[in-house]
């Protein structure tokens, strides 16, 4: 039977190669974005720390907080974004892993201000929840960024833009917030291209895509 510590250090384990696996899948660069990962048993928030090279971080470099923010585990700082991720977890109790990336298409919008359509495409229909919308400006590392993606991702999107900044995602385990990354930029990349040839896109009726969701949720892979 795994220990306490066990678990500890498997969850560590975790947002360690997830903070590589966004930095080698082109959704951000550098020591940019932050990664987390909440035991709703414990109610631990595993996270990423600041301001450090994913290719060298390891278990010891990965911070444990409660959720309240109380540091628990960890010599290093943690990312600035902890609050952000606190308050998804808190107020989206069916949501253990959260990914704040910067990927290139996503922020264009975000840089506009504009939101992202879930009715563009059927993968984005089956995966985002719903519109991927585009918070107001708040300077990052903040109570108030925090307080703001809150209220734009609402109770039903998986996504949501940080006004020209970069995109956060969620999803009940780490792959699933990975795959609303994916499909988040794979869309905006579309959107985009569509808009640069002049063109606009047919919406998918709003019938089809909550089908669609229906489907993903009750006959979609296996039992």
């Amino acid at each position: 039977m795994a220990t306490a510590a066990d678990v500890k250090v498997e969850y560590k384990t975790l947002v360690k190669e997830s903070g590589l696996r966004m930095l080698e899948s082109g959704l951000t660069v550098a020591t940019w974005g932050n990664v987390s990962y909440c035991d709703r048993e414990t109610g631990l928030v595993y996270i990423t720390p600041s301001g450090m090279d994913y290719t060298t971080i390891t278990e010891d470099d990965i911070c444990v907080y409660d959720l309240e923010g109380n540091h628990i585990e960890g010599d290093r700082r943690p990312s600035i974004e902890l609050h952000l991720h606190i308050g998804m977890f808190n107020a989206r109790p069916e949501v253990c892993a959260c990914i704040h990336t910067h990927p290139i298409f996503s922020t264009v919008f975000s840089s506009m201000g504009e939101d992202i359509p879930i009715d563009i495409h059927d993968e984005a229909a089956q995966a985002l929840g719903d519109t991927v919308r585009c918070c107001e400006y708040q300077l990052p590392g903040t109570q108030a960024l925090a307080d703001e993606a809150m209220k734009t991702i609402g109770d039903k999107a998986n996504a949501c833009m940080l006004r020209s900044h970069g995109l956060v995602c969620i999803g009940a385990d780490m792959d699933a917030a990975f795959k609303v990354s994916t499909v988040v930029e794979m869309v905006a990349e579309i959107y985009w291209r569509i808009r640069a040839t002049g063109g606009t896109y047919v919406p998918i009726a709003a019938e089809n895509v909550s089908a669609m969701q229906e489907f993903v949720k009750t006959k979609y892979g296996q039992y």
